[in-house]
């Protein structure tokens, strides 16, 4: 969310964000509301201050004895153009607050313009793909033989778009999950949290998935909770309404969760396998940081989420988004996309975002200088250190042999307590 004062002095910086993302604000419109309200609030001081002097006016009339009923007549008529007034401008600040809560981010100046996909920028590779003496086969294929992963029972029990791991197959979700979050703790300095997996309205604007993406979430009925899309949420919200110290900054925290999304708008993409989920499971990242720091944290963070790939030793690439492709609250991102042999392809496992203070001023979240001085908005950053089903993904795929078992790596072994899932009937 953006401070308003700042939003009406700089409606040409967000004309060029909108150019830059390629989306339509209406700024005449703002111009035009936001003229009405101030002209509105400027014609109630003046009604105020008239019906003080008036109210003066009654006091001195009555003490002496005198009538001030058509000073009374007059005053009710004018309190009730007041309380008019008043009504409207709560009207039109309720009005700038939902456009303000709609529009996006601006984009870093490092950010490459764009359109889409292919404008983004490659920032660098690790590794190489794996080469394989026979065609390698998609993940569900290699589940299925394996029997470790049962499509068909988990659309009897739910419908499309969910999974059953079964046997080896869950044990390596559950490896992946582990695996991840003891490197985030031991080694990159995270604080692990368990939080829960239903959010509040509140919790979900803060986050700034509600108001843009309340069609790619799933609603209980009949209460203000909503299945979490992301425990960025539940991370982002630990500090809602709080004044920090610098001294705590930055602040580190791990979730490991399972996520919840309609998918609305992915209507006919990826629906074989598991790649697109209603339900998967996700360890997230997340980082309260020093303004003046927030992008040195950034790119660690990246690297910490990259840390895993490279034990697991799957082959991938970091990709800096374009404008046109950056999430709703990122200020800038970057991609990791793991190499899946059976498409040929690179796909999206984690999406690094720095947010700078536009979460945190949507959720009240300060910390104090320690020089002193009036208290500023943390800069937050969130990213998956993995999405776990895609891991699983790349795990499968990567490391299948010709006669349908999978090799796990060895980071994993201890986890798994096998060095290799065997083959299926």
């Amino acid at each position: 969310m953006h401070d308003l004062s700042y939003f009406r002095e700089h409606l040409d910086v967000f004309a060029d964000m909108a150019k830059r993302r390629n989306i339509t604000l209406d700024l005449d419109g703002f111009r035009a509301l936001d003229k009405e309200r101030r002209e509105l609030i400027t014609e109630n001081e003046h009604r105020k201050a008239q019906r003080n002097k008036a109210s003066d006016e009654i006091a001195r009339l009555k003490k002496e004895k005198q009538s001030a009923d058509a000073i009374l007549v007059e005053m009710k008529q004018l309190s009730e153009r007041i309380k008019q007034a008043d009504a409207r401008i709560a009207e039109l600040d309720a009005t700038q607050r939902e456009l303000l809560l709609t529009i996006p981010n601006v984009p870093h100046s490092s950010v490459p313009a764009g359109h889409g996909p292919e404008d983004n920028l490659e920032v660098r590779r690790w590794g190489t793909p794996p080469k394989f003496d026979f065609q390698p086969k998609p993940h569900w294929e290699v589940g299925e033989r394996a029997e470790i992963l049962d499509l068909e029972a988990a659309a009897r029990i739910t419908g499309a778009r969910f999974a059953v791991y079964k046997g080896w197959g869950a044990r390596l979700e559950r490896a992946l999950a582990n695996f991840f979050l003891d490197v985030h703790t031991r080694e990159h300095g995270y604080t692990e949290i368990l939080p829960p997996f239903l959010v509040n309205t509140a919790s979900l604007l803060a986050a700034g998935q509600l108001p843009k993406f309340a069609a790619d979430l799933f609603k209980l009925q009949d209460t203000d909770f909503w299945l979490t899309p992301t425990s960025e949420v539940e991370l982002h919200n630990l500090y809602r309404d709080t004044t920090l110290t610098e001294e705590q900054l930055p602040i580190l925290v791990t979730a490991w969760t399972s996520c919840f999304r309609s998918e609305a708008g992915a209507a006919g993409k990826d629906t074989r396998g598991i790649l697109r989920q209603h339900q998967f499971q996700k360890v997230e990242l997340f980082k309260f940081t020093h303004p003046g720091k927030s992008y040195d944290e950034h790119e660690a963070l990246v690297r910490n989420a990259e840390t895993i790939l490279q034990k697991l030793g799957l082959h991938y690439r970091t990709v800096l988004l374009c404008s046109g492709d950056m999430g709703f609250a990122s200020a800038k991102t970057y991609d990791l996309e793991v190499w899946l042999p059976s498409s040929n392809e690179f796909r999206e496992i984690s999406s690094c975002s720095n947010c700078e203070a536009f979460q945190a001023r949507r959720a009240g979240i300060r910390f104090k200088p320690k020089a002193g001085g009036k208290s500023e908005f943390v800069h937050t950053l969130n990213g998956s250190g993995l999405a776990v089903g895609r891991t699983w993904i790349a795990v499968v795929e990567n490391y299948q042999q010709a006669d349908g078992s999978i090799v796990i790596p060895e980071v994993l072994r201890p986890y798994m307590g096998v060095e290799r899932i065997p083959a299926g009937r």
